[in-house]
């Protein structure tokens, strides 16, 4: 039996982010809600409401999103599509990226990318090539419970604080 191939989701994006996120692709949960990181457990809006000082986790998630803008981020996946049965990046099977190189057009401000886990990094050398910044972060998905919510929430401001940084 052939998986269908699943589709991705739309990036969250404008013309002046500065700092984008890539994720892999959305989880199931993701999927069927139409929103990223809409998996109860994932981490992600808990680590990005503490770095922003921002109340992600009680906002509908256009008003997230409006929030990322506001703060110059993009968000989005290195995956259009793929076939995968549940949620982890291992299942993964017949991947077809996204136009990343449309990022240039959508997003000419762009200096940094910040990868959510490590097989969003393997688009890394990509964007570093073209000369962006790139960082490598501990994953929020709830499948990587290796790494403390403490120390994930560390790592994620070190690299959110040197995009306010440069945000200006």
């Amino acid at each position: 039996m052939t998986l269908a191939r699943l589709r991705g989701l739309e990036p969250v994006l404008d013309h002046r982010a500065c700092t984008i996120i890539l994720g892999s692709f959305p989880g199931a949960a993701s999927l069927q809600a139409g929103h990223y990181y809409a998996h109860p457990r994932n981490q992600f809006w808990p680590i990005l409401a503490a770095v922003l000082d921002a109340p992600l986790t009680s906002l509908p998630f256009e008003e997230r999103y409006a929030c990322l803008r506001r703060h110059r981020v993009a968000l989005w996946d290195v995956l259009a599509t793929c076939r995968r049965t549940g949620s982890l990046d291992s299942a993964i099977r017949d991947p077809l990226a996204n136009d990343l190189q449309a990022l240039n057009e959508h997003a000419p401000a762009l200096e940094r990318v910040l990868f959510n886990g490590r097989t969003a990094a393997r688009s890394e050398p990509w964007f570093r090539a073209r000369g962006l910044q790139t960082s490598v972060l501990p994953s929020t998905s709830p499948a990587y419970a290796s790494v403390s919510f403490e120390k994930k929430l560390e790592v994620w401001q070190q690299a959110l604080s040197n995009h306010r940084k440069g945000a200006g």
